[in-house]
């Protein structure tokens, strides 16, 4: 098993599924990456004692144990302003179900590629018919909604309706009882009730709105038309900013349509000569936007993220420009 050769393989079998459970536990592409890496070297210095039987199961369990440890630490530390995930480039959610979140292509912090992959977790046959499909787990809504669990519910909730694991397989992964499991994951239910409510399946129609939308938006912005803005915005409009301390951004999230048009309206001018590329950022019409010779604590790349309401209006806009949160993107 500590054969280079062997390790390679194992890495090259397992690490696209593990990165991708990861980033789900962790929101954070780049400490997806970590928890890898240190999943493999556990690999090479304490290997399972059985090697007889499939390697996978025991691979999520340490996976898993790192990951929540990673949260934990993460917790105790202060953060300067709201949180949000670092942003990965996906598939656009109008893509076929095997393209959108069987080849969702991230870029970690020191430049490794790779995809999420759909393979059973642990055994055949499975489903992975879940509550939640793996494109809308990487979701900005889902992985904030997430970062209310403790570490275990959130490893309880991804297990049981991301990736479709049985209670049994979910007490093993995570060295818990099927009866603490079951009681976890209802507790997690309760506590995703608000996320669940107000849920926006993504579609080819939904993905193709907010699209326009958001492309809308910036041009409007760029016109300064007052009335087009307003037209665009849900009167309970919300924008979350995470500047990781690094930058200026907003502290806590801003909401209502008046608010939130100010605040775009003064990012416009300070983004004023900015060069615009639209993408698909965890399954969401963004864009990225590079500032040329921006202004003092004005952060020089940033993202922006757009969510409709069911009235088709913008319902949520999140802004990302943390550096060490866009490494992975290009």
């Amino acid at each position: 098993m500590a054969q280079p050769l062997a390790i390679d393989a194992l890495y090259e079998e397992h690490r696209r599924f593990l990165w991708g459970l990861c980033y789900r536990m962790t929101g954070s592409a780049a400490d997806a990456e970590d928890v890898v890496h240190d999943t493999f070297v556990r690999v090479i210095e304490h290997p399972p004692g059985r090697t007889n039987e499939p390697l996978r199961p025991w691979l999520v369990k340490v996976a898993l144990n790192v990951a929540r440890d990673l949260l934990r630490r993460r917790r105790r530390r202060d953060y300067i302003g709201p949180w949000l995930p670092s942003p990965i480039e996906t598939g656009s959610s109008s893509q076929s179900a095997a393209g959108a979140t069987g080849d969702l292509s991230r870029q970690s912090a020191v430049g490794a590629t790779g995809d999420l992959e759909r393979d059973p977790p642990s055994h055949e046959p499975a489903t992975l018919e879940g509550r939640y499909d793996l494109l809308e787990s990487v979701s900005f809504a889902f992985l904030v909604a997430l970062e209310r669990l403790t570490p275990s519910a959130r490893a309880v909730l991804l297990l049981r309706d991301v990736f479709d694991y049985s209670v049994k397989e979910t007490a093993v992964a995570l060295d818990l009882s099927e009866a603490n499991v079951k009681t976890t994951h209802h507790r997690a239910r309760r506590t995703m009730a608000g996320y669940d409510a107000a849920r926006q399946l993504p579609s080819a129609a939904s993905d193709q709105s907010a699209q326009k939308a958001l492309m809308q938006f910036l041009q409007a912005l760029q016109r300064h038309d007052v009335g087009a803005i307003e037209a665009l915005l849900a009167e309970d409009v919300r924008t979350t900013t995470d500047g990781g301390g690094e930058f200026r951004s907003a502290l806590r999230p801003i909401v209502g349509r008046e608010k939130v048009m100010r605040f775009y309206l003064a990012v416009a001018v300070n983004a004023a000569n900015a060069a615009v590329r639209a993408a698909a950022l965890n399954g969401a019409p963004s864009v990225v936007v590079d500032v040329h010779s921006p202004a003092p604590g004005i952060a020089p790349r940033f993202t922006l993220t757009v969510e409709l309401n069911q009235n088709g209006q913008i319902a949520h806009l999140y802004v990302v420009s943390a550096t060490h949160k866009l490494a992975g993107i290009r």
